[in-house]
């Protein structure tokens, strides 16, 4: 099944299924999430999107509507905490109405400081796959506090499932972004293990420092990776 195929005729004019259908229809399964994340936007009352494909510990950003929402990705990725993760954890919709004060804002307090910094009052996460697996998140970003209308709700998981069927679709010679991917996946692993040889730690605590590095010095989980890899940084001359 082709994205596009998601979707019958509807007689009462064009609505969300007929807009993504217009937007995915002829479109290689490799540039469907791209458009699903610029249509978002103008489907709901959100100012951005993103994807992200689950890893062991780390999500790893599929691609986002703009700047901000890439960043947003980037930030529950290193700190290991947020909406996203907890929608991977749960395999179910995680929305979080007002991360500036009240329950949301004291679930996940660190994201919650650093999404209110950048402009964002509101992320709403979508798991992406079955009830049973989940490969990664839909997570769309609010510049206000609010939360979804049950008709929202039904749309934003309508663009969840057509992103999910584009990545099941994807032929395994054409995926070279999902190569890339994963090649940022390795690479924090692979820094993972330097530390722990550095330190002689654990993996956990190990991937606990690299994460608490990036946010100490405003950086990324993998940017510092690529730091360790390239020698620039070494864990082991924090130790007195």
């Amino acid at each position: 099944m082709r994205p596009s195929d998601y979707f019958g005729s509807s007689p009462a004019g064009p609505g969300p299924a007929e807009l993504i259908a217009a937007e995915v229809r002829g479109v290689p399964p490799i540039e469907v999430p791209v458009r699903l994340c610029r249509l978002a936007p103008r489907l709901l009352p959100v100012s951005g999107a993103s994807a992200s494909l689950r890893g062991e510990s780390v999500p790893v950003r599929l691609c986002a509507s703009g700047e901000r929402a890439s960043r947003l990705a980037e930030i529950q990725a290193t700190l290991g905490d947020g909406p996203c993760v907890s929608a991977i954890a749960a395999r179910a919709p995680v929305l979080a109405s007002d991360l500036s004060s009240g329950a949301d804002a004291d679930r996940w307090p660190v994201f919650a400081q650093q999404a209110t910094a950048v402009g964002v009052q509101a992320v709403y996460a979508l798991p992406l796959g079955s009830d049973t697996v989940c490969v990664g998140t839909l997570d769309l970003y609010r510049d206000t506090p609010g939360g979804l209308t049950r008709g929202q709700l039904g749309t934003a998981r309508l663009v969840a499932g057509v992103l999910t069927l584009a990545l099941m679709a994807l032929p395994r010679e054409e995926d070279g972004w999902l190569s890339g991917l994963s090649g940022d996946h390795d690479e924090v692993y692979q820094a993972v293990g330097m530390i722990m040889a550095q330190l002689g730690i654990g993996a956990d605590e190990a991937l606990a420092r690299l994460r608490a590095d990036a946010f100490a010095r405003g950086r990324t989980a993998h940017a510092v990776a690529r730091d360790v890899l390239t020698h620039r940084r070494r864990f082991d001359s924090d130790v007195p």
